[in-house]
């Protein structure tokens, strides 16, 4: 799994892209926040979802928010670490560059309103 850059919550790869997230379960409401860094110093896609962090629920609420929000199916998303953690990368099977396209153009307008 390449690493996720320090400036971008996205990293494209052979197999798609990769996202960085961090994850609030147990919110009062779906929904994506904007960025944050990570403890690591990455930057990520901070959301929070209502779901509880247990049996997968909380991990399955952040794919139908970020599936829905980016017009993709979800079954092309897939999380490739951190599952039983607030910091987890997803994979986007597809194009890595056409999807980096299309999730910076998503990223500017959710930074500009």
């Amino acid at each position: 799994m390449p690493a996720i850059e320090a400036h971008s919550p996205f990293r494209v790869a052979s197999e798609g892209l990769y996202v960085a997230l961090r994850v609030q379960p147990k919110a009062s409401q779906d929904r994506i926040e904007g960025l944050a860094r990570r403890p690591d110093g990455a930057v990520a896609i901070k959301l929070r979802v209502g779901a509880p962090p247990e049996d997968g629920k909380a991990n399955a609420a952040a794919i139908k928010l970020l599936a829905k929000a980016w017009g993709l199916a979800k079954s092309d998303l897939d999380l490739v670490s951190g599952a039983a953690s607030r910091d987890k990368v997803l994979r986007i099977a597809g194009d890595g560059s056409a999807l980096l396209r299309k999730l910076n153009a998503w990223l500017a307008a959710q930074c500009s309103s």
